[in-house]
Formats: C-alpha cells, structure tokens, sequence
C-alpha cells in the first residue's frame, strides 16, 4: 500500500472541480464528442490508461459513437471489475431557475444538467480510479472502467457496442454509480440488486372514414384505440418477490383523418416496463387480450419497436443474489466507507445496468449518488454522497483485488 492517503484524491474539493467540468459541457445523447475528448484528457493527465472506443450503427440512427474505456492490470490472475457510467444526458427541458450547464453550489447540492444522472457517478467512478491506481500498489486481477455515449438514447448504443466488441467479455462483477437512492425512492446510502426491464410497442388501429354529420357510417379510430387502451390499463400484472409488478404507460397517442370526417386512423405507444417472468410474448398476448374484450369494429396491428438487432430491442429485467460473495463484498464496503449499512432496493426504470445484468451475465449493482430532479428543471446532486460513492468504489476494489 502507498503511503499517500486515498483521500488525497477523493475528496469534496476534487468532486466539486471534476463534476463542474463534465456539467459545463452540453453532452445530450448523440452529441458527446466533446465530453468524451475532455474525459480521455483528464485520464491521460493523470497517466492513467485510456483509450477511445468506437463504433457505428448503421441500420437504424447511423451513429457513430465514441466511449472511453481504460484498465488498471494487477500483478497476478484474479477477477475483472467493470465499473460503467454514462456522460451523456437528456436535452435541456424548460423550467429552470438555475443556469443548466452552470454547476453552481448551494450548500451540499450542485444544480446542473446530469449532475445526478449520471456525471456525479462519472466522477465518482473516474476519482475512485484514480485513487486506486495511485495508492494500491500490488494487487491481482484488473479494473476496467468504461464511460459510454448515448445511455439516454432508445437503444443504449455505447454499452451495446462494448458487449457486440467483446470488450467486458472477461469481466466478473460490475458497478454501475446510477443514482439508486433517487431512482428506488430510497434512503442513500441504497444498493440496487436487480432492476425492472421493458420494451416499446406501438398499436395501430385503422377505422372507416365518413362525413362528421354521419359518424355512425364510419369507424372511428380513435375511439377504437381509446376503448383498447381504457381496457389494457386494466390487465392484472405479475408480481415478482423482489422487482414487484411492471407498469404500464401510454408515451404516445395520435389520431385523425380529414377535416370533419370521421378519422380513420390512430395509435398508441407504450412502455412496458416487465418483472421476471414476462416477455415480449406476454405483452403481445395482454395487448390482443384488451383487443378483444373492447370489442372493436376496425383491425389493430401490434407493433414493437425496430431495433439494430434482437439483443437491444428491449431490456431485461435481472436481480442479483443477495448470497453472492460480490453482494457480501459491497455491502462491507458501503458500511465501511459510508458508515452504516446498505439500505437494498432495486431499480425500478431500465438502464445499461440490464444489460450488463442480463446480457452479458454479471453481477450487476447499481450504487450512486443521492439528489432529485434528473430528467426535469433543476437536477441537482448532494454532493457528500458523490464523495461517498466514489470512496465506496474505492474500497470495493481493494476488498477485491487486494
């Protein structure tokens, strides 16, 4: 262990400084080329290993996108932690008081555009980094962190990509410094096991067109569509013991035909988010169940969503073992580091998290920063608790690799 103090790196002054710089720069999903470039900078300044990773879709956005990937290598054979976070955000939405991109301070919160979700993780992943590689001087296995594009994006392209490359494919366990607190409603410091997963699908419903004096000549699609609807809300949901019941949620509605005529096409969207135990199945049968007891006069057509491939179409749900010697790991370190025990939940929206959970397999555990507002006016982190998480990661690494 080197004498230098792990606190020499993470600390409230240093989470201030680097969190400003990543909210300063205006990085919505699709538009991250400057904060990937700041951040590949910073690690080089620190030599620290970094390199950029890119790739191109190019059956469905035609993005080309750039991650930041690095990996500390110990000095003998042992597990692969990957710690993940996204440096993009949603776009800027009306209704702030504060300056968006101004990361100012008022008391322990810092106001910016995705200082909760996700750049306070960010930091806290990137000084916790830092902090290990500067002060641990032997250890076994790796750390390979890896700071990806377009999360906020429909299809989670920069995790994707990481998977399709075979870039985690030796990773072991993973942590992922979403906020947990905020997003599971409850209290910091909270460990995520699991997260609820989803998918979007469109129905389309076509009617028969008549003068507005005579709807009875016609089928109109919208009222097709909004019996459909009134019945889907209705469906009875599994309930799984630890993620509870998924949700169902209308994202989109249109509708409408030539002026005063009875409109003769509509559509819905809807994210459903799914527990254990559902699918894609599942969702098309309860759809045509509600179908068939509203009754309807015209055809409706299920649709869901095109996708680059069949693997990121959707998201799946996963949880994780509370016995798994990872689960014990973390929860040690979140008491030692925070001071008191981890209060466990799971996520209840989707996220690279299921992927990671999922797809490629690992014991996932999403644990991050405390604060409010993400994806609304006004985000803020209490930025205490970003200090907190990025020494929680510290101590996982130790703990594991050491």
């Amino acid at each position: 262990m080197n004498k230098n103090s792990f606190k020499q790196y993470i600390n409230r002054k240093r989470v201030e400084e680097l969190l400003a710089d990543l909210v300063h720069i205006y990085s919505p999903f699709f538009h991250e080329d400057e904060v990937m470039e700041y951040t590949y900078n910073w690690f080089r300044k620190k030599e620290l290993p970094v390199e950029f990773h890119q790739f191109h879709e190019d059956k469905i956005t035609g993005f080309r996108g750039t991650n930041i990937i690095g990996k500390l290598q110990g000095h003998d054979e042992g597990p692969t932690v990957l710690l993940n976070g996204h440096l993009d955000t949603v776009e800027i939405c009306e209704g702030w008081t504060k300056e968006p991109l101004g990361a100012e301070i008022i008391g322990n919160k810092m106001y910016g555009l995705g200082t909760l979700d996700m750049k306070g993780g960010c930091t806290a992943i990137m000084l916790a980094v830092e902090a290990f590689a500067k002060t641990v001087d032997r250890f076994n296995g790796e750390v390979l962190y890896t700071l990806v594009c377009d999360e906020e994006g429909p299809f989670g392209l920069g995790t994707d990509a990481l998977i399709l490359d075979g870039i985690i494919d030796n990773a072991d366990v993973a942590v992922v410094p979403e906020p947990s607190s905020s997003f599971a409603g409850i209290e910091f410091p909270c460990l995520c096991l699991g997260a609820r997963g989803g998918w979007k699908y469109t129905v389309e419903f076509k009617g028969k067109s008549a003068h507005g004096a005579n709807p009875e000549k016609g089928i109109n699609a919208i009222s097709e569509a909004s019996k459909v609807l009134l019945e889907l809300e209705k469906t009875e949901l599994i309930s799984h013991d630890k993620l509870g019941k998924g949700s169902i949620c209308v994202i989109e509605f249109t509708g409408g035909g030539a002026p005063l005529s009875v409109p003769d096409k509509a559509s819905f969207s809807v994210f459903r988010h799914v527990t254990i135990g559902e699918n894609r199945t599942d969702l098309r049968k309860e759809v045509e169940e509600a179908i068939r007891r509203a009754n309807i006069k015209g055809s409706a057509t299920i649709k869901f969503r095109e996708s680059p491939h069949p693997d990121n179409a959707g998201f799946q749900p996963y949880v994780v073992s509370e016995s798994n010697p990872y689960t014990k790991a973390i929860k040690e370190s979140i008491l030692s580091a925070a001071g008191t025990e981890p209060n466990i939940g799971y996520f209840s929206s989707v996220g690279d998290f299921n992927y990671l959970g999922s797809r490629a397999k690992l014991p996932t555990y999403v644990f991050g920063p405390k604060g409010d507002n993400y994806h609304s006016a006004d985000e803020y982190v209490d930025l205490d608790t970003v200090v907190k998480t990025a020494e929680v990661i510290y101590d996982f690494l130790k703990r594991v690799l050491t």
